[in-house]
């Protein structure tokens, strides 16, 4: 059970990334499908942040009440349409409404994933946040790299049906064995359902959230700055963010152990610093090999960055389950989600590589705050789940 649980879990996480991936060589298609500026694009990369950071909160409250099984099913279940009502909408206003949805259920779908796998956790009282992340950047690799090849090969709503297919039968093969974990209200000890007192959540969420501006920014923008400023081709552009993706997803299969043998706190600045590197190489690059091989390295760095934050928040004591972590995702999510939307409008009057160098620059904020990372170190959530 512990171990079909475990794989169920891998498999959302896998499913969410390819869903994700699969939005990165898109934006590009869609700019000009619907003849959109960059600015027009940030507004569609703002509404995907807003309907996800909205119904993030939403998604939490109903983990607490019903179990993140109930809460992943149903979010699974509304996302698996999204990218293809993105794909067919006529025109702006129903794209825009498509986008809509996709963040909502996506993001709905990221809260409650993130609680499964922290009940997993505690179920067989080992680490596997960081792993589960490695199976969304998985997906996200096959969603970004070949999804531009097939993007430019089948066309973009042929692109979309094969997606839809393939989410089809990965949650017809997951679900079934999803873990289901009791609501608070059936905990012996549960802890009300109300936005947390303390300020530990909130201070965790807002490292989450200086560590997952830069991701946004490589999965929204990396295919449009590799093609509009570097004069790379689609099917080249797609594999910015597959690089950036692939190399996350490598270190995040590593990352449990290297918690455990390093500790969080090492972990998290040793991250920084090798993320601020990467993004550093991609904003001085003088063409699309040298900018892919920065977000490649970005990648690295930022592995293993979000996984520690939100395993710290998944085992914060005294708090309902899912409430800690919805707010942590939320603030998390509202950096890879929102910020991006204002890049587009940045960018405009700038140059993303000025953009990327500042990106860079951000990380000095997670590793001035790495110390709020011990409690990610399972050892303390685990004896005490």
């Amino acid at each position: 059970m512990a171990r079909s649980a475990r794989g169920a879990v891998s498999a959302l996480f896998f499913l969410n990334g390819l869903m994700v991936g699969s939005w990165a060589p898109k934006l590009p298609v869609l700019m000009s499908r619907l003849d959109i500026s960059e600015a027009v694009a940030g507004g569609l990369v703002l509404l995907l942040g807003l309907g996800s950071v909205t119904v993030m909160p939403l998604f939490g409250a109903l983990t607490a009440r019903r179990g993140s099984a109930h809460a992943v099913r149903l979010a699974a279940v509304l996302a698996t349409p999204a990218l293809l009502l993105i794909s067919v909408a006529p025109n702006l206003a129903a794209t825009m409404a498509a986008v809509v949805l996709f963040g909502a259920t996506v993001g709905g779908m990221d809260v409650s994933m993130n609680a499964n796998a922290v009940a997993v956790e505690r179920q067989r009282r080992r680490a596997i946040m960081s792993s589960c992340h490695g199976f969304w950047s998985l997906g996200g690799v096959l969603g970004a790299g070949p999804g531009g090849v097939a993007i430019a090969m089948l066309g973009e709503v042929w692109h979309a049906v094969a997606v839809t297919l393939v989410l089809v039968a990965g949650l017809a093969l997951s679900l079934p064995h999803v873990l289901r974990d009791a609501p608070a209200a059936e905990g012996a000890q549960a802890a009300p359902l109300r936005l947390p007192r303390s300020p530990l959540p909130y201070a965790i969420g807002f490292m989450a959230l200086c560590c997952m501006v830069p991701e946004g920014a490589i999965l929204d923008w990396a295919a449009v700055y590799l093609q509009r400023e570097m004069g790379a081709s689609l099917s080249v552009a797609g594999w910015g963010f597959a690089a950036c993706a692939a190399t996350m997803a490598a270190m995040r299969f590593l990352g449990d152990l290297l918690r455990q043998r390093l500790g969080a706190v090492r972990t998290l600045r040793i991250g920084s610093l090798v993320a601020m590197a990467g993004l550093g190489l991609a904003g001085l690059a003088p063409g699309p090999g040298p900018a892919i091989a920065g977000f490649a390295l970005a990648g690295i760095g930022i592995a293993n960055l979000v996984p520690i934050a939100f395993s710290a928040a998944g085992n914060l004591p005294g708090l309902a389950q899912g409430i800690g972590l919805s707010v942590v995702t939320t603030m998390g999510y509202s950096g890879i989600l929102l910020a991006p939307g204002a890049i587009g409008w940045l960018a405009e009057r700038t140059s993303f590589s000025a953009i990327y160098l500042g990106l860079a620059a951000l990380l000095l904020v997670p590793l001035l705050l790495s110390r709020l990372a011990l409690t990610a170190d399972f050892s303390t959530g685990g004896d005490a789940a």
